[in-house]
């Protein structure tokens, strides 16, 4: 959310016309000057090479001299753009075209001399000694017209003291949008940069006032309230040790949305205005994931052209899965799920209506194995992703059943009608929570695995499973749930001060899953890089000091069969030398479908979890025998 996003960010930059005639006035008072220059150029260089001897020189050979470089000035300078406000006012891609322009204004010139040299009595050399004085005195004009606007930046009353944390590039770029805007909400007062080699470096007339370990005291010095965090792939860690130096200082921390955000989103606007949507700090910095690198070409390969089926597609998953999906173009996607309301979101996030009504959105649940059959049967999808699940484990405890009908059998129905369509490739999304499983989630997950590896021996193609923690911001996730606790005022709920936890973002999950069913080989499961183990205490508290509430944590205790630091790999499995710097490989033992038995399953849950697991009754011969 860009709530402290600038008001102007639409503006364009000093010299470039946007409808506002100021803009444009300075385009042909611009144009106008440089016309001097030439003028000025001209009667120096004549001046110079005839040693300052008057007599010489023909003033009407000047004259028409001054008009065709004028002509050609303006002429080339239209063509090249300089005067229809292409290029920022002063940049390095200005100072280009103006050379380029003058260059051309002394060619022209000089062969003008060559072809009169004889009527106007001027010399031929003249052209070549004004070039340079004509160059320097547009520079010139323009460096002082920068001075200027740079030297007395006028800002409203609101206008917040802003620290600028980097002086390179992204610094440079937001000191010179600030400076230039008289509109902007931030007032630069200074730079900070660790960089010892920038420590007398100035910014559009603003310095660099120090290093990171000395911002408390250049906060207290300067009184800014806001610092901008301008500083491309800044880690978790850094942010931490930033925002904690701050803290209470009655500072508003700041960052950038990354690069690729700020061109993608709202094309229209300019890269500047894009560089002034600032929001602060969330957890998911706190956190911190980097952006993952996406190899287009081999995920393209088996997207592209190929009828996608996506179980699960109205869920936090399942819809971002569809929205990457539909960015490799495929033949046709297939979104699949039994919440209808989900459905219609996914719908609206990817076509922009929620209309339901083409067969894009199919409505049916994956523990009905005969509709799995039809559907398959009738779309013959060349590629699946299995996202469809129950996966809050607390509640699966109490409903062992439940799990075992969607994630097991319904699984089954999947993959079974998967193999009956000729399935090209199959992806399970499963959890860390599988590995050495201890609760019904993952015991069902593990079994959902062993289910994939089997089906993919069978069918030699590519079923594979892929396995990552938690995801930031999904539906029942421990993030949106501290958000709650703390908007209702407490107290968060933590059931262990030391326990820790896998997370990533919802993107880089599925951008990772889909590159997983690129690379797997058949029965593999893909083990997703989560990063380092995060303390949930840590993140509790850290939203906590964000919200600025006074707000208890309240410990509840482990629940049976939780574990207090997850892993993605079990004390089984033995992990395969990576092919890829962000997936890991290993396997599952394959389980054929005759093998499955409720009984033996809830025994094994039972075992872990004691008397809280149900046992089972005669009412559950059906569900067994279902397998």
């Amino acid at each position: 959310m860009n709530t402290t996003s600038n008001p102007a960010k639409g503006k364009p930059p000093h010299g470039q016309a946007d409808g506002d005639p100021k803009p444009r006035l300075w385009l042909w008072s611009q144009a106008a000057l440089d016309s001097i220059s030439w003028a000025v150029a001209l009667l120096l260089a004549v001046l110079l090479r005839y040693e300052l001897d008057v007599r010489l020189i023909n003033p009407g050979g000047i004259v028409l001299l001054i008009a065709v470089a004028v002509a050609t000035q303006l002429i080339a300078g239209w063509s090249l753009s300089l005067y229809r406000g292409r290029y920022t006012f002063g940049s390095i891609s200005e100072a280009r075209v103006l050379v380029a322009t003058t260059l051309i204004v002394a060619v022209v010139t000089a062969i003008f001399l060559f072809l009169t040299v004889q009527e106007i009595h001027i010399a031929r050399s003249v052209s070549a000694i004004a070039f340079p004085f004509a160059a320097l005195i547009m520079a010139a004009v323009r460096y002082a017209k920068r001075l200027y606007v740079e030297g007395k930046p006028t800002f409203g009353e609101e206008a917040q003291k802003t620290l600028i944390y980097g002086a390179g590039f992204l610094g440079n770029s937001l000191v010179t949008r600030m400076v230039q805007d008289p509109e902007s909400p931030y007032v630069p007062v200074g730079l900070i940069d660790d960089d010892a080699a920038k420590k007398h470096l100035r910014l559009s007339s603003v310095g660099v006032l120090g290093r990171g370990d000395e911002l408390p005291e250049i906060i207290k010095r300067t009184r800014s309230t806001v610092v901008v965090l301008a500083i491309a792939h800044l880690d978790a860690k850094r942010i931490r040790e930033i925002s904690d130096k701050v803290a209470g200082l009655g500072v508003k921390v700041l960052v950038l949305p990354p690069l690729q955000e700020m061109l993608t989103t709202n094309t229209n606007r300019d890269f500047q205005g894009g560089l002034t949507d600032f929001r602060e700090i969330d957890v998911q910095d706190l956190i911190g994931r980097r952006p993952v690198d996406i190899e287009v070409e081999q995920i393209a390969g088996y997207i592209k052209g190929k009828r996608v089926l996506v179980t699960g597609a109205g869920g936090s998953i399942g819809s971002e899965l569809c929205r990457q999906l539909n960015g490799f173009d495929p033949a046709e996607l297939i979104m699949l799920d039994r919440d209808e309301s989900g459905l219609q979101h996914t719908q609206l996030s990817i076509v922009g209506h929620g209309l339901l009504n083409d067969n894009s959105t199919v409505l049916a649940d994956i523990r009905d194995a005969t509709a799995m059959a039809e559907i398959f049967a009738e779309r013959r999808p060349e590629v699946v992703f299995h996202a469809a699940a129950l996966k809050h484990a607390p509640l699966l405890q109490m409903y062992p059943r439940e799990a075992w009908q969607t994630n097991v059998l319904g699984t089954l129905n999947v993959l079974t009608a998967a193999r009956d369509a000729d399935v090209e490739t199959f992806v399970n999304i499963s959890t860390d929570k599988a590995a050495s499983p201890t609760t019904v989630l993952g015991h069902s997950k593990r079994a959902a695995e062993k289910l994939t590896a089997w089906m993919a021996a069978q069918t030699s193609k590519r079923y594979v499973s892929v396995r990552f923690g938690n995801v930031i911001g999904s539906r029942g996730s421990m993030l949106p749930l501290f958000t709650d606790q703390i908007n209702k005022g407490g107290p968060v709920t933590v059931t262990h001060k030391d326990v820790t936890r896998f997370f990533m973002t919802i993107p880089e999950a599925c951008q990772l899953v889909i590159q997983a069913g690129a690379i797997g080989a058949g029965g593999d499961v893909l083990i997703l890089d989560m990063g380092d183990p995060v303390r949930i205490m840590d993140v509790a508290e850290r939203m906590i000091a964000m919200s600025g509430r006074d707000i208890k944590i309240e410990i509840t205790g482990l629940r049976p069969s939780e574990k207090l630091h997850e892993q993605l790999t079990g004390d089984d499995e033995v992990k395969d030398p990576d092919q890829h710097p962000k997936i890991s490989h290993t396997h599952a033992r394959p389980l054929a479908p005759a093998e499955l038995d409720l009984g033996l399953w809830l025994q094994r849950c039972r075992e872990e979890a004691g008397d809280e697991i149900p046992s089972i009754d005669e009412s559950d011969g059906d569900i067994a025998a279902g397998a």
